[in-house]
């Protein structure tokens, strides 16, 4: 029987509000084991760790029960506090009487019962604790990052400038992501391209950083500290070492002239050729061949990039190429799309080319975009009049077609986008339907109010139910002002959708590929949301930027810097701790099954031949091994496995089913 001390904090008026303490302090002391017990205002506090010490010495505890707030919190704490009073670690316990009772019950007597069970609880399975002791693995001072947009190029900078080496994989041709794609950044209205094209250009020359563009992570193994990565380099079909970024390529494509590729960068609003790069800055400065559309792919015909090409570089026998690296932390920094808006039917985006995206509004405005810079009507080219906004498009939907969430950055982009118009049409009469207007960050309210009374947008509070496309090439918008009561039935001649942001749409594969969790909505979902925002559950991973969810510039390049700190903290370190609470199996009753290594997300399990001894025993036997650097503690196995064998340190089944009993009981 072990020496308990049980300890439970008032927490302020957070837990002692609805639990009565000092009745829980004085219940545990006739549980088995209990020696002492006592309660204080913050035990999370300095002195309130004190007392723990001094408690462990005067009264010899062998091992400890705090009743606060989630373990999530402070497990740590006491665990260290513990450790410093020469008490192993691992026999601590929290039991949660915050979030788990305090917090969701009002009577008081009721939330005290339950306080006492999960107290009661705890004590049973401190009582079969045993002393575990952490591992150590290397770590490996190599980063990868997983995306090449803002927040992967900002990541990357930072820690290639602390001085470690760094990889950027990017699925596109070019690094920039969706900001290379923008025209002005709010609420400053300083050039997007001005701000982000120094900062690729200084991660392509960066001693420390590796660049695979045009590539994609195929399979990640390994564990915090020693990841091993597949990346698939596509293949360019162009020389990168040869190739000069002339541009004579893409200027002789005949599908070029013709027009017929969509652009993806251009959001479709004007053809590219076959072999291209996606913009005039692109880093690196070498084009790809489009093998699903090249002609000469297609029907061996053409092949006139290759004959034009003055440096030699293209090359059509060239095939993808996988390599693998090791890495001691990875960064998924995959960035986001706008929602598919053809469920949106009302608004009539497939049918009106002058119905458009907030992004393809961007593109028209950009002076390297489809139009040079000037805005106009993709239906006849001229420029537009009217202009409606319609505010969050498939944002804070209940339905099932769009998102739940607010996408964030709409209500300031939109003002952006009317104060830029008339900056330059100042004649342009631009409505805005919203539902609320948002502006959380610093200066953003200021900028909404310059775009209502220094350019006199008229914001109208209310939704647009149908837009109509008309025979003379007008768009008949229906709608509704809430504030005024009435219906609005407006003739405009171009209408910008908002459409709601969603996570890149190959981020849950990654995820998958990692252990990482997502949410409902794809979005990464971090280890917690206040004291470890841009860390996944899993170790070693780390978050950065719109994967995470909905946020603006400054915001990204901010979390992309606290990621980059993260990265360097673990890379700094020659060797990391590993969690004893491992899976353990018993090679007496394994029967060689495979079950427990075939749901093992972390691939964590192995099997051997072993010579296994017991009574009547005498055997070589195919039995599970468990590799402890690779296992996370989940418990899959423990509860898969049909012979009883493999058990959790720390969380055995003996101990499971103790704690279940002391609270039935």
């Amino acid at each position: 029987m072990q020496r308990i001390g049980v300890f439970v904090c008032h927490c302020g008026t957070n837990i002692a509000a609805t639990v009565d303490v000092k009745k829980v302090v004085e219940l545990v002391r006739f549980e088995p084991g209990v020696v002492f017990a006592d309660d204080y205002m913050y035990m999370c506090s300095e002195a309130g760790q004190e007392k723990i010490v001094a408690a462990i010495k005067e009264h010899d505890l062998t091992g400890l029960v705090i009743c606060s707030c989630s373990p999530r919190m402070h497990e740590k704490t006491f665990r260290s506090c513990a450790e410093k009073a020469g008490l192993n670690p691992y026999m601590v316990e929290v039991a949660n009487i915050r979030e788990q009772c305090s917090w969701i019950h009002k009577d008081r007597e009721e939330a005290t019962e339950k306080a006492v069970i999960l107290a009661r609880a705890a004590i049973a399975k401190v009582n079969l604790n045993t002393p575990l002791q952490e591992g150590e693995s290397p770590v490996t001072k190599r980063a990868l990052i997983i995306g090449g947009g803002i927040a992967g190029i900002q990541t990357a900078l930072d820690i290639a400038d602390a001085g470690y080496e760094v990889d950027i994989v990017e699925r596109e041709p070019s690094i920039g992501g969706r900001m290379s794609q923008f025209d002005k950044t709010f609420p400053t209205l300083d050039c997007a391209s001005c701000i982000l094209t120094p900062k690729m250009v200084e991660v392509n020359q960066h001693p420390n950083i590796t660049l695979y563009t045009y590539s994609e992570v195929e399979g990640v193994s390994g564990y915090v500290g020693n990841f091993d990565v597949k990346i698939r380099k596509k293949a360019r079909s162009v020389d990168m070492a040869a190739c000069t970024g002339c541009g004579e390529c893409q200027a002789k494509c005949p599908l070029g002239k013709m027009g017929k590729i969509p652009s993806e960068f251009d959001r479709g609003l004007r053809g590219r050729s076959a072999i291209y790069m996606p913009f005039a800055q692109a880093v690196p400065a070498v084009p790809v061949i489009d093998r699903e559309n090249c002609t000469y792919f297609k029907t061996g015909k053409c092949g006139v990039c290759a004959k034009i090409c003055p440096s030699k570089a293209i090359d059509y026998e060239q095939k993808d190429e996988i390599v693998t690296v090791k890495y001691g932390a990875i960064v998924v920094a995959t960035g986001f799309d706008i929602i598919n808006l053809d469920k949106y039917g009302e608004y009539a985006y497939n049918e009106s080319p002058d119905v458009i995206t907030s992004i393809e509004l961007e593109r028209l405005m950009n002076a390297s975009g489809p139009t040079g810079g000037h805005l106009e009507r993709m239906s006849d080219h001229k420029q537009p009049k009217d202009i409606v906004f319609i505010q969050c498009v498939g944002s804070r939907c209940d339905d099932e077609k769009g998102k739940p969430y607010c996408s964030k950055v709409c209500c300031m982009y939109t003002a952006k986008h009317a104060m830029l118009i008339k900056d330059h049409w100042p004649d342009t009469n631009i409505t805005v339907f919203y539902i609320d207007v948002r502006t959380p960050g610093k200066n953003f309210d200021e900028f909404y109010r310059r775009a209502v009374e220094q350019y006199h947008v008229n914001y109208v509070k209310g939704q647009v139910g149908k837009v109509i496309p008309q025979p003379d090439g007008s768009l008949l918008v229906q709608g509704v002002d809430l504030l005024d009561n009435k219906q609005i039935m407006k003739k405009t001649d171009m209408v910008v959708l908002a459409a709601a942001v969603e996570p890149n749409k190959g981020v849950r594969k990654i995820a998958t590929m990692l252990t990482a969790s997502i949410d409902n909505n794809d979005f990464l979902t971090e280890a917690h949301a206040k004291l470890r925002p841009v860390e996944s559950p899993t170790a070693g991973i780390f978050l950065s930027g719109m994967a995470q969810g909905p946020k603006d510039i400054p915001e990204t390049v901010s979390q992309a810097g606290a990621a980059a700190v993260k990265v360097v903290g673990l890379l700094a370190k020659d060797k990391l701790k590993t969690n004893p609470c491992t899976a353990k199996c018993d090679p007496m009753f394994c029967n060689g099954c495979s079950t427990c290594a075939n749901v093992c997300p972390y691939g964590a399990i192995t099997y051997e031949d072993q010579q296994v001894r017991g009574p009547g025993v005498n055997e070589t036997r195919r039995v599970a091994v468990v590799n402890n650097a690779l296992c996370q503690g989940c418990g899959a196995c423990t509860s898969a496995c049909p012979s009883g064998a493999m058990d959790l340190q720390g969380f055995s089944n003996r101990q499971i089913t103790t704690e279940v009993d002391s609270i039935c009981r």
